[in-house]
């Protein structure tokens, strides 16, 4: 009797001698996306007999595994701040450091919701820019929407396909997603005009590899590429967004964006002459990561 422990095992030798890395991982993350089985589950799963069924979808897995699709790929998920998303390659997988981004953000449409008088008018409104997978605009949904009676996040990108990930993930919020809308476009042309100068905040992780930008082979070969590049040595979206945000937020909303660390500075400089107050965002590396960028009033 064939057991999921020997076929694991047997998975770990494979990807190991394909020149895998952490093999152990991506061993166990697939026999969990096959058996559906996580946590203590997995452990007594390990000892159970293995489907023909079941073993046909592991090792198709570890054979994708084994030509050098990222692992998030292969198992079609993963976990993001206190979300399980959805992915596959029409988006780009989201980071630790885009975790970082997202906090900021959360803290930011949480600060301006309790600065908010009783007697103001509509509400809250975030808009996630070239939201890719909806990592962080789900999370404002997830994290602040209990907390907000009147929360509006917006879902853009310039991508239908990305778009399709992001609603999928959206369908799994539950009733937080009632607060979410989604919209195609090209960054600010993806939102209404009537909502112009109405956002509190509005955040994104935009393309900003340069074409010359050594990057992993991996990612190089697999990720979408309109989601990591970007022209003027990986800034142009960025400088775009910096120079448009302030028409499309009120006079005390904020702007948060991720970036490399070499842009920070420079951004941070261009976001100082349109906004009264900029604070630099350093990730869990403690790399330079982002700006907040507050007040275009």
């Amino acid at each position: 009797m064939v057991v999921w422990q020997n076929v694991v095992t047997e998975a770990v030798t494979l990807l190991a001698e394909a020149g895998v890395a952490d093999p152990d991982l991506s061993a166990t993350c697939i026999g969990q996306r096959a058996t559906g089985a996580e946590g203590a589950e997995w452990l007594e799963e390990l000892r159970a007999p293995v489907s023909e069924r079941h073993l046909a979808a592991f090792d198709a897995m570890v054979e994708r595994r084994r030509g050098g699709e990222p692992l998030q790929y292969v198992v079609a998920g993963w976990g993001f701040r206190y979300l399980d998303l959805f992915l596959d390659a029409r988006v780009l997988i989201p980071r630790p450091e885009t975790e970082t981004i997202a906090g900021a953000a959360i803290a930011e449409v949480r600060r301006l919701a309790l600065a908010r008088p009783a007697s103001a008018e509509g509400p809250v409104r975030v808009a996630d820019l070239g939201t890719g997978s909806g990592a962080i605009g789900l999370s404002i949904a997830a994290e602040c929407g209990p907390e907000i009676d009147r929360l509006d996040v917006w879902l853009t990108d310039v991508s239908a396909d990305a778009l399709a990930v992001a609603r999928a993930n959206l369908a799994g919020l539950g009733r937080s997603g009632g607060s979410v809308r989604l919209a195609e476009g090209d960054w600010f042309d993806a939102l209404p005009d009537a909502l112009r100068a109405g956002f509190n905040v509005l955040v994104s992780n935009p393309p900003y590899v340069a074409d010359d930008d050594e990057i992993e082979p991996q990612v190089a070969v697999w990720e979408p590429p309109t989601a990591l590049y970007a022209d003027d040595s990986g800034t142009a979206h960025l400088r775009h967004l910096v120079e448009t945000a302030a028409d499309w937020l009120v006079d005390d909303g904020a702007l948060i964006l991720e970036m490399a660390p070499s842009h920070v500075d420079m951004l941070a400089a261009m976001a100082g002459e349109r906004f009264a107050e900029v604070d630099i965002l350093v990730d869990l590396a403690d790399r330079q990561r982002g700006i907040t960028a507050r007040d275009p009033g």
